[in-house]
């Protein structure tokens, strides 16, 4: 069944909110077999959202709104969905007790404009809200077999009442859908393009399973995304692709699906029994901050100094000031000396350093904004890295954080 999710809203327009509910919804629905083919947003207009809806109904099966069901002038979701299905409005007393209920609970005046919550298109099938006021809808056009449902915008009441309500209700109105799953193959190191070239030819051959490349925040996923008539069978074939991908491309994947490169070094590090102490500069902790937001990693990071000054280099990671002097602060020498420095000061099992210039100043003749020296010094001896990173002071610190996080994992798995 081929379903369009209309998020209604115009501070979703605005930008004033996030829309949360529609990838919510997205998953939900294909975990379950249903195929999400739309999703539109529209603003509180009445004009503009009856298209849309109207729209909605030539193309999917089942349209779900979310947002709109509120007592104010301005949520008009359900007498627009009553308008499209030429259903009059009626007033629900049964509703209407409960809302009434619902303030009198909690002790609270209850406004005259609440009672717009009870109003609902003729023969619709009322969704108890247990999270709000504003009840959920369902109406039924059997001439046409389609089906709108209203659901509310405060994503935890959406969310309950998805699981509670429309959930049981698809699945007694459609039966099984079979199941939609996806795998996502998580990689770092090689641009979009490039990796597009290497598994080119099974992009181009999919069908079932289909492949996607998704560039986010630094990291390219691979999805791989398979339909059948449940989830093993479906894992199945999701299996089958990736064991032919990997071969080709092993050496940039990191993890799958919610995988982080902190999480894969961690893995490493703990499964070497290795111990871990940085120095950044141009970071300023940003590489520190991520290894340690996973559970557990005081196993294996034993410490961090944010020196960015040369006086802190010298003093608190050991750079030779000879160094500096010959070099600058900015140089693979620095870099390899701030990654001794710290392992001989704090002795762990490695010792990774970075400096580089984050900008927008700070650039020198030979030396321009986002040149990054990222240096590690383990049992496999020093190892150094050269990088230019454009973007902004925090595109460069989180390039260059992305970047020493994958060259720590690539130098771990030659141990």
């Amino acid at each position: 069944m081929i379903v369009e999710l209309v998020s209604t809203g115009t501070e979703l327009l605005l930008g004033q909110i996030t829309n949360t509910n529609a990838p919510f919804l997205a998953a939900r629905l294909n975990e379950l077999g249903f195929s999400v083919l739309y999703q539109t947003t529209v603003g509180d207009n009445r004009e503009r959202m009856k298209r849309v809806l109207q729209t909605a109904l030539e193309r999917a099966d089942i349209v779900i709104t979310s947002g709109g069901l509120g007592p104010t002038q301005g949520d008009i979701t359900k007498e627009v969905t009553a308008a499209v299905l030429s259903r009059p409005m009626c007033f629900h007393a049964d509703c209407a007790e409960r809302i009434k209920r619902y303030f009198a609970d909690r002790r609270l005046c209850m406004a005259d404009n609440n009672l717009r919550q009870a109003m609902m298109p003729a023969g619709a099938k009322i969704v108890e809200n247990n999270c709000g006021t504003a009840p959920g809808v369902i109406v039924e056009d059997n001439t046409a077999g389609k089906i709108i449902i209203n659901l509310p915008g405060p994503p935890h009441e959406l969310a309950a009442m998805f699981e509670a309500s429309i959930i049981p209700y698809l699945k007694e109105h459609y039966g099984l859908q079979g199941a939609i799953v996806s795998r996502v193959l998580r990689t770092y190191g090689l641009g979009e393009s490039a990796l597009e070239e290497k598994i080119k030819d099974f992009i181009l051959s999919q069908s079932n399973p289909t492949l996607a490349l998704l560039v986010r925040n630094g990291v390219i996923n691979i999805r791989i995304t398979a339909s059948a008539v449940n989830e093993t069978a479906a894992l199945q074939l999701i299996t089958g692709l990736e064991d032919q991908i990997r071969p080709l491309i092993s050496e940039y994947i990191f993890g799958i699906d919610d995988d982080t490169l902190e999480q894969a070094v961690g893995r490493l590090l703990l499964a070497k029994d290795l111990k871990i102490a940085l120095a950044e500069s141009c970071t300023g902790g940003l590489v520190t901050s991520r290894l340690t937001d996973v559970p557990g990693s005081s196993r294996y990071v034993t410490g961090s100094v944010v020196c960015y000054s040369n006086e802190i280099k010298v003093a608190q990671v050991g750079v030779p000031a000879a160094v500096l002097a010959a070099e600058g602060a900015v140089s693979q020498k620095t870099a390899a000396s701030m990654a001794q420095g710290i392992k001989a000061r704090y002795s762990p099992d490695i010792g990774l350093g970075i400096t580089g210039i984050a900008g927008p100043g700070g650039a020198t003749a030979g030396k321009p904004v986002g040149l990054v020296y990222i240096a590690i010094d383990g049992p496999a001896g020093t190892a150094g890295y050269q990088h230019y990173f454009n973007g902004s002071r925090t595109d460069v610190k989180h390039r260059t954080a992305l970047a020493a996080l994958n060259h720590l994992r690539r130098y771990l798995l030659t141990l």
